[in-house]
């Protein structure tokens, strides 16, 4: 699928497994962004790459005309009629366009599809854009999901997909 961005760029948000070359890089700066932060965050390593094999998942790249990836984000089931938004990253070269929310809407339609009510993700505090993003995509908090997680931190939230 492409989308035309206000600045008349036009990204393609295509299907990628999680362990691409462009996903890892994208994953990666995540982190490293996510440490230098927050001082730890959950290592993208850590998650096998079949937790977002389509039924149960899937992985998105967005990519410049020129073929660039900039932007990434997945969703996984996390629970029966319930998908996990994970690994959401813009370069900031590609920031405050709504990339990011073209790849949110995509994750949602998606995990809609594969019969998924309901979607959570968790994100950090310290993240304004990240929580205005889902605020204004019709997030709500909720209690967390993830044992062991810092409220200092980590702010958990859902969304009814199937509305």
């Amino acid at each position: 699928m492409t989308h035309l961005l206000p600045t008349d760029r036009a990204w393609t948000i295509a299907a990628s497994a999680y362990d691409n070359p462009d996903a890892r890089r994208l994953t990666q700066a995540l982190h490293r962004e996510q440490i230098a932060t927050y001082g730890r965050a959950d290592d993208p390593e850590a998650t096998e790459p079949a937790e977002f094999d389509p039924p149960r998942g899937a992985f998105l790249l967005a990519a410049r005309a020129d073929g660039t990836a900039l932007a990434c984000a997945g969703w996984r089931t996390a629970a029966p009629g319930t998908a996990e938004i994970k690994r959401m990253y813009v370069d900031p070269a590609a920031r405050g366009h709504g990339l990011g929310r073209l790849l949110l809407a995509a994750l949602e339609a998606d995990a809609r599809q594969q019969g998924m009510a309901r979607a959570i993700l968790e994100t950090g505090v310290k993240n304004h854009a990240a929580l205005a993003l889902y605020a204004d995509c019709g997030y709500v908090p909720t209690e967390p999901y993830r044992a062991g997680r810092d409220p200092r931190i980590n702010r958990a939230l859902s969304k009814t997909l199937n509305e």
